[in-house]
């Protein structure tokens, strides 16, 4: 189990629940063709990211395997939405996870992605005590690929068109980091 102490500070953001005044900031990500061009969803309308929202205020700890926790992630010196980081719990027995992340293109380049993911990578790791955690991505997404390289994760797959996604075939790499390669980072 997993209820983290929120929220959570970096050297540049802070990551924290989800709440409903998130609206206005979450839509003009979501919205954006730019920002889903990777992912399963289309760009989103006001009531679309809405309801995005309220699952999101929801998925504040990780009580059994399947759950999702997702934390806004904010730039802690201007309080802007940067975006969301997200830590999957996929199997209690296997100690298995996954990360993700959505960030706003402006914001882009900056390191913001990778300093997300790494606070997610901890708290798959050390407090929930995962033994593996992937990344899976996109094969044409190479900025993500760049940012689960920067955590020192591996990729360990590539599936060609393995998936239908938005009515085309598209193909997937899974990067993957185990606790015990986690350590000597830190």
């Amino acid at each position: 189990m997993l209820k983290p102490a929120l929220p959570i500070r970096t050297g540049r953001l802070t990551l924290r629940a989800y709440t409903p005044a998130d609206l206005d900031a979450l839509h003009a990500i979501h919205r954006l063709p730019q920002v889903t061009r990777y992912l399963y969803w289309e760009p989103r309308d006001r009531d679309q990211t809405r309801q995005a929202l309220e699952k999101k205020i929801s998925e504040t700890a990780l009580l059994e395997e399947g759950q999702s926790l997702t934390l806004a992630v904010e730039l802690t010196a201007t309080g802007e939405l940067l975006g969301d980081a997200l830590l999957i719990w996929h199997s209690h027995s296997q100690r298995a996870g996954e990360i993700g992340y959505v960030l706003h293109p402006d914001h882009h380049g900056k390191g913001y992605a990778t300093e997300a993911a790494r606070v997610m990578l901890e708290l798959g790791f050390e407090h929930l005590n995962l033994h593996r955690i992937v990344g899976r991505l996109d094969a044409r997404n190479e900025a993500s690929a760049r940012v689960l390289e920067k955590l020192g994760m591996r990729r360990e797959a590539h599936f060609l068109d393995n998936e239908i996604v938005k009515g085309e075939w598209t193909s997937e790499i899974v990067y993957a980091i185990l606790r015990r390669e986690w350590h000597p980072q830190r």
